[in-house]
């Protein structure tokens, strides 16, 4: 199973759109590749400059609804090519939630509670954070200071991650059954 973690991109806003995290422009691209240069080109918030933030993160950190807006594969694509396999939000939009644990990502949901800990106590480029799947829990590590999180998903939506996505996990149980 891959492993999840590493250094964290703090996005402090809620309602981060599909438009947002890859610009429908770049739809009719067939390969992820061609999708690395344009990860959140649009998201507008202050302090951020994609070209010098995403490189080397392979976490997302963000508040509420992360994903709205369209149910295109693209957005979970376009974070996947970047490295980034792992967003951990208060809240999702459902099929874009689905689309990553489909393409075999984490998306995890905690309170908002401990979102605005994560923002208050760890926002700051040298964090990482370490998901456990199998035991449900995250490591955050940032320098002087560390945390233990719980988190749980499903279990269908467990095996989905640990088979490395929805092709892989049908793959492994529909030719198992021929």
């Amino acid at each position: 199973m891959q492993a999840f973690g590493g250094k964290v991109l703090f996005l402090d806003r809620s309602n981060i759109n599909t438009d947002e995290i890859i610009p429908a422009k770049y739809l009719t691209e067939i390969s992820k590749e061609a999708l690395k240069p344009c990860l959140l080109e649009d998201l507008n918030l202050e302090g951020f400059d994609p070209s010098k933030d995403i490189y080397g993160r392979q976490v997302v950190v963000t508040r509420a609804n992360f994903g709205c807006g369209s149910s295109r594969e693209h957005a979970p694509w376009a974070l996947e090519v970047n490295g980034i396999r792992m967003v951990i939000a208060e809240s999702y939009a459902r099929i874009f939630r689905q689309n990553m644990f489909n393409c075999g990502m984490l998306a995890i949901e905690l309170p908002a509670e401990t979102i605005d800990r994560l923002f208050m106590e760890f926002a700051g480029p040298d964090t990482e954070i370490y998901a456990d799947l199998e035991a449900g829990r995250l490591q955050v590590k940032s320098p002087g200071k560390q945390a233990d999180i719980a988190f749980s998903i499903s279990g269908f939506d467990r095996e989905l991650v640990a088979a490395g996505g929805w092709v892989e996990y049908a793959d492994a149980r529909y030719q198992a059954a021929r």
